[in-house]
């Protein structure tokens, strides 16, 4: 049994996050230091980097867990995605993150749409319910496509309606999620669509809560920041 428990790790980690600070080393070197002596089995920056990434399943299992307690009935979803650059996009050939591991969690060239900009890293896929709570997530390559996330949702989810934007239109994958799950993916219609029709307005502002989620990412908990050169613990 450790003298600093799993569990300790995870809430010196949480507590980091909910106070904004992303670097660990200014927390091990400025921060704890106001609390050394409350915290007598406090281990090295080291330890605490490789134990935070041990402990990504820990954190992943308590969150499902939390968001089944406050939102468990939820049968209305939204679902976007976020382009997480790692670099900039001269640098992207040059970056070794994701060199050394597995070539299919190492980052890429993609484009974002809603923003207009080509990107070097990832995609942030989430799935989030009425009430704001997101009940699922991934992280995949800036160059594959929106829709692949909906392949691990029909997984997961049944009987349930889920409202996305443009980049998520697929007639094809449309209908398999409503034949193998009764998941109804509901689009607004591109101008040049057929059977066009007009985006309806409650849906647009309901749609607003995933992308309130997103600004809260990037705002307050600084997910677009990276100082990571490996893919451990990301995946």
């Amino acid at each position: 049994m450790p003298k600093f428990s799993d569990l300790e790790v995870v809430a010196l980690s949480l507590t980091a996050e909910s106070e904004i600070i992303d670097s660990e080393k200014w927390l091990f070197d400025y921060k704890l230091q106001e609390y050394k002596d409350k915290i007598p089995n406090l281990i090295s920056r080291r330890q605490f980097n490789d134990r935070r990434k041990n402990t990504a399943g820990l954190c992943e299992d308590t969150r499902k867990r939390i968001a089944a307690q406050m939102d468990g009935g939820e049968t209305q979803f939204f679902v976007d995605s976020k382009p997480i650059a790692v670099c900039r996009v001269a640098r992207g050939k040059r970056c070794k993150m994701g060199r050394m591991g597995d070539f299919s969690q190492a980052p890429d060239f993609g484009f974002c749409a809603s923003q207009n900009m080509y990107y070097f890293g990832y995609k942030l896929n989430a799935l989030c319910g009425l009430s704001g709570v997101i009940h699922s997530y991934d992280l995949s390559k800036a160059s594959v496509h929106d829709l692949n996330y909906m392949k691990d949702v029909k997984l997961v989810y049944h009987d349930c309606n889920i409202y996305g934007d443009k980049g998520y239109i697929g007639a094809d994958v449309q209908l398999d999620l409503f034949q193998t799950a009764h998941i109804r993916l509901e689009c607004p219609y591109r101008l040049n669509q057929k059977n066009w029709k007009p985006k309806l307005i409650p849906f647009a502002k309901a749609r607003k809560r995933i992308e309130t989620l997103f600004s809260q990412l990037t705002d307050q908990f600084l997910v677009i920041r990276n100082y990571a050169k490996i893919t451990n613990g990301l995946f």
